[in-house]
């Protein structure tokens, strides 16, 4: 069973990613994973933070050879910001007159809710762990996923179809997709250049009013074959998964699969997908088809062929360049949110989250399903499998 953790604090001396579970003999590519750090840096709206760091992932142990060898893979990428801040958060007592407090809490961050949880006089070492640079180890643990995943012919990418109140008005092709995150520079993320450019107008907007602003991403995932997940145990089925796995991130307010929310709204006529069968050989992993993939992949808990389709809602950014009501940790006394250095829109960021968080998921179930202690052995079991619901 694959299984991850991170560890680090926003303006700590490094965030750590360990993974464990996957096969030996996986390929794995350094550069590929310094890539995907660097998407997740990518946007316009990203604030000042991102002109500081430039990600590196370092490999402490678990590869040698450019190969996983089985055992747990350590990943540490430096803080590079850290020299600004470590007389204010030193791991021994240090000086407590350089402890630079977050005085109010922001409404919609953790700040007020970590504090009393955890008894702490201002909200500074909430927000060091709360906030959303810890998802830069979880897109480190979501590059070793996708290299597994690989081996099976299962790629992972994620597109932004929603900025404020600007929408892609169509369905993303996979090499639409795949061809944008490509580029060398990435704006919002989305496949239509024309729409990009209204997206990036809702930005500037929000940018000049001192506020922030929302979004909807789009994570695909292409070759997976029918039979990942279960409807047998409610903590088991595919859906539920993924949109735990989703969920968990920092800003996400709501997840989706397929077309869930317009389905709601519908006849259901209108939403399932009628089933065709391929008579012609063809590469799909089952030559069951359906037009449209409404269902976004998955069917009673289950993986049935079609590229699985998982939406990710964003709320804007909490904290705000003008600032909401807030009231003083130490005095009670009305004043607004504390402010720090902070992005307008992270849309295309968070995407490239959701693509790790799902991209371990699918790992996790696939290893599952095929076993394996090394990739040539998970690879063998596969292929046996597919031939199987291919001759079904």
């Amino acid at each position: 069973m694959i299984r991850f953790s991170t560890a680090g604090e926003s303006h700590g001396e490094a965030l750590i990613a360990l993974v464990s579970g996957l096969p030996a003999g996986v390929p794995v590519d350094v550069e590929f994973m310094n890539r995907e750090l660097w998407r997740r840096q990518q946007g316009y709206g990203r604030g000042g933070r991102m002109k500081i760091e430039t990600d590196k992932a370092h490999i402490l142990s678990g590869v040698r050879h450019g190969k996983t060898i089985g055992s747990p893979v350590a990943v540490e990428i430096v803080n590079r910001d850290w020299k600004n801040w470590e007389e204010k958060l030193p791991v021994e007592t240090g000086d407590a007159a350089k402890h630079q407090p977050v005085a109010s809490p922001r409404p919609g961050h953790a700040d007020l809710a970590g504090a009393l949880k955890y008894n702490f006089p201002d909200a500074r070492y909430v927000l060091e762990r709360a906030s959303a640079r810890e998802s830069t180890s979880r897109v480190a643990a979501g590059a070793l996923a996708k290299q597994m995943l690989r081996v099976l012919g299962i790629e992972v990418a994620s597109h932004v179809i929603r900025v404020g109140r600007v929408e892609l008005d169509r369905t993303a092709a996979w090499d639409e997709i795949v061809a944008m995150n490509a580029k060398d520079e990435i704006v919002l993320g989305c496949v239509c250049d024309e729409t990009e450019a209204r997206m990036k107008g809702e930005v500037e907007e929000a940018s000049r009013t001192g506020d922030t602003v929302n979004g909807v991403f789009e994570v695909v995932v292409h070759g997976v074959p029918a039979g990942l997940g279960t409807y047998a145990n409610w903590d088991e089925r595919l859906d539920g998964l993924l949109a735990q796995s989703v969920m968990s991130l920092q800003a996400v307010k709501a997840v989706e699969i397929g077309r869930g929310i317009t389905a709601a709204a519908s006849f259901g006529s209108a939403v399932h997908d009628p089933i065709h069968y391929a008579q012609a050989d063809t590469d799909r992993p089952t030559r069951f088809t359906r037009p449209h993939n409404n269902a976004g992949g998955i069917e009673g808990g289950v993986s049935n062929g079609e590229d699985l389709i998982v939406r990710g809602y964003l709320k804007p950014i909490s904290t705000l360049r003008r600032p909401l009501a807030s009231v003083r940790f130490d005095t009670r006394e009305a004043t607004g949110a504390s402010y720090e250095r902070s992005d307008i829109c992270v849309v295309p960021a968070a995407g490239v989250a959701a693509e790790a968080m799902v991209a371990l998921t699918v790992a996790s179930l696939a290893q599952q399903k095929f076993g394996g202690d090394s990739a040539l052995e998970m690879k063998r079991n596969f292929d046996g499998y597919i031939e199987q619901i291919r001759r079904f």
